[in-house]
């Protein structure tokens, strides 16, 4: 599956707003918020509808609505910084959790939480995770996703760097992923150059 790279201008602004380490935690937040809006908007925009009939004040007509549920499922802590933005878009949709920090010895996964619900097998699912750096998080919440039943299932990430594309793509190949950039790479510590910081502690000012 093909990893889509959102090209939108407004998707440009609001990225280069979160990179500039003098944005306060607020401006941070707002832009995460738009941005988050404007990935699911692309990763979204060809789910599968059902023809339905409406009335309006004048006759009636031929709608749309989305076939299946739609399930958020952010990455504990950073993911939720997306889920605000997503939300108002679908507001019927489940929010599930998935709770994974990176152990900072290491740089590997370590899964401590997770809230799904019984459904993922009959729902379109999304992931959300604001950075896709080594891929590790992601490709566990993916594993326990699948796990759980999701089959149709979409990661969505702010900021990606080519070895986390890669893993992602290795463990999950039918997985498509959007994000609105691909950085140069990882420093020593793992982290996305040019990037963003740490994009959890950035948006709940930690």
């Amino acid at each position: 599956m093909p990893v889509h790279v959102l090209d939108h201008s407004l998707a440009k602004v609001h990225l280069t707003a979160m990179r500039d380490e003098r944005t306060a935690t607020e401006k941070f937040r707002w832009h995460l918020s738009r941005l988050a809006g404007l990935l699911f908007a692309e990763a979204a925009k060809d789910l599968e509808l059902e023809t339905i009939e409406v009335k309006t004040p004048l006759t009636t007509t031929q709608g749309h609505r989305i076939r299946r549920k739609v399930v958020l499922s952010p990455i504990l802590r950073a993911g939720l910084g997306l889920v605000d933005g997503i939300l108002p878009l679908v507001p019927d949709m489940i929010v599930a959790h998935i709770g994974i920090c990176r152990n900072e010895e290491t740089a590997l996964p370590e899964s401590y939480y997770a809230k799904l619900p019984s459904t993922l097998a009959e729902a379109e699912v999304f992931l959300l995770d604001p950075m896709l750096a080594t891929g590790g998080s992601a490709v566990e919440a993916a594993r326990q996703l699948k796990a759980a039943g999701a089959n149709r299932l979409r990661l969505v990430c702010v900021v990606s760097a080519p070895e986390g594309i890669a893993a992602f793509k290795a463990a999950h190949p039918d997985v498509p992923v959007f994000t609105s950039a691909i950085d140069a790479g990882l420093n020593e510590r793992c982290y996305i150059v040019p990037g963003l910081g740490d994009a959890g502690d950035r948006y709940f000012g930690t």
